[in-house]
């Protein structure tokens, strides 16, 4: 008898729930097409809780916030948990936010890892984000990933945050970390925006904070510049970096592998970057843990940097006093950079002399020596015979003179220009 009221019990029941589920899907449908006046029917019929817990299509994760190394199926993640207010922020639903803020909806809640604020960040959604603010949003609160909305400001700036940041954060800086130690500032380096930048630098964030990698938002915005992929430089990330290294950004900080922002700028074949990061004091000869300077990382990626110009990265190096290939090992040089005539006449023209090895010919393809032909005739001759022209000798021994000055101390020769880029180790095409 028991089973069979249970029975009748489920057969009640089996309506209710099947018009719970059809309001459930109205309220999320209203949500969406923000429809205020619907939202506001359906709640006033005393059926549906304002903050009641919906299922949402969520393919792109903007609901959804995990934490860092947490198991997830092998199958996609379709749907995610949220309230009405985080709907609305994902749809841009404005209006309809206002109003359930105003009638008492939770704004700091996060049934799936993130809050309303979380979402109208990722989305970019300015409006919402002063109606958020406006009725209690945390700028701190942290989602379940240990992000603050600010590190999912990665598209552009939201207005509003601003003066939210100045007042929940102040006395703190902008220093809220997540599980990886990245600051906001991190953040905004890692995505090159340097309108955020400079909204966290202008609050007191720590220019020099250190991630779980000890590395700064410097080293950070060094290494993104370069997107491998399309082969190109981001002019935004130069701004970052110009940004941090006006704010007295330390240029030779090491990371936990011992590499500066430099060895990241080398490795990019970023002649802007270094050339930045060289007259803000940044240290040509720093080695990392397998005791590498910045030269070998640009010896490493000359050939696979299509859209560089590597001979201005190695005159920039040279003339900021790094140590020089070992000359026995020269023909390694020839190994990496045999189609780069300029790398290979600027590097040649940093000795006062070099010798040529067997392993000097070899190491140039018969092809690539074809291509280059005039120049490298010049260059076997020029080693050939000893000692160099007066012209070259005169050069070397200026730039010993000059020593880590050199750089600079050549611009304050009382020289021509043409004198002065030749002291510089500008390329002509040609040895002599």
């Amino acid at each position: 008898r028991s089973g069979l009221l249970f029975l009748e019990l489920m057969e009640e029941l089996r309506p209710r729930r099947a018009a719970d589920k059809q309001l459930k899907q109205q309220f999320l449908d209203a949500l969406r097409a923000n429809n205020a006046q619907e939202v506001t029917r359906i709640l006033h019929t005393g059926k549906l809780d304002i903050d009641t817990v919906m299922e949402v299509d969520d393919p792109s994760m903007v609901l959804a916030s995990y934490k860092q190394g947490y198991w997830l199926p092998g199958y996609k993640l379709e749907k995610s948990w949220a309230m009405a207010v985080h709907v609305c922020a994902m749809y841009g639903a404005v209006e309809t936010a206002l109003l359930l803020l105003e009638a008492g909806a939770a704004v700091n809640s996060m049934p799936n890892g993130k809050t309303p604020l979380h979402v109208a960040c990722e989305t970019s959604d300015a409006d919402c984000v002063a109606v958020l603010l406006a009725h209690g949003a945390k700028v701190d609160s942290l989602s379940l990933s240990g992000h603050t909305p600010l590190h999912y400001c990665v598209h552009r700036p939201v207005r509003g945050l601003r003066r939210a940041a100045h007042r929940q954060r102040s006395g703190r800086g902008a220093g809220g970390l997540n599980t990886s130690e990245d600051t906001p500032l991190h953040t905004a380096a890692r995505f090159g925006i340097p309108e955020l930048a400079g909204l966290y630098l202008a609050h007191g964030a720590s220019v020099d904070a250190l991630n779980s990698l000890q590395e700064t938002p410097l080293m950070t915005a060094a290494f993104w510049a370069f997107d491998s992929r399309e082969q190109t430089y981001s002019r935004e990330h130069h701004l970052v970096c110009r940004l941090l290294l006006d704010h007295r950004a330390d240029p030779n900080l090491q990371d936990e592998d011992h590499k500066t922002a430099l060895h990241k700028a080398s490795w990019n074949c970023d002649h802007v970057l270094m050339q930045m990061l060289l007259e803000a004091g940044a240290d040509a000869r720093a080695m990392d843990v397998n005791g590498c300077a910045p030269i070998q990382y640009l010896l490493k990626v000359t050939g696979v940097r299509p859209a560089a110009t590597p001979e201005l990265c190695f005159q920039l190096l040279l003339n900021h006093n790094a140590a020089r290939i070992y000359p026995p090992q020269f023909h390694k040089v020839l190994q990496s950079c045999h189609d780069y005539p300029g790398v290979l006449e600027v590097l040649v023209n940093s000795y006062e002399r070099l010798t040529p090895t067997r392993k000097w010919k070899v190491a140039v393809p018969d092809d690539c020596y074809k291509r280059h032909e005039a120049f490298y005739e010049s260059m076997f001759a020029v080693c050939a015979h000893t000692p160099r022209s007066l012209l070259h000798l005169t050069r070397c021994a200026i730039r010993a003179r000059l020593g880590a000055a050199c750089h600079s101390g050549v611009a304050r020769l009382p020289l021509p220009p043409l004198m002065r880029r030749y002291l510089l180790l500008d390329p002509e095409g040609t040895l002599y």
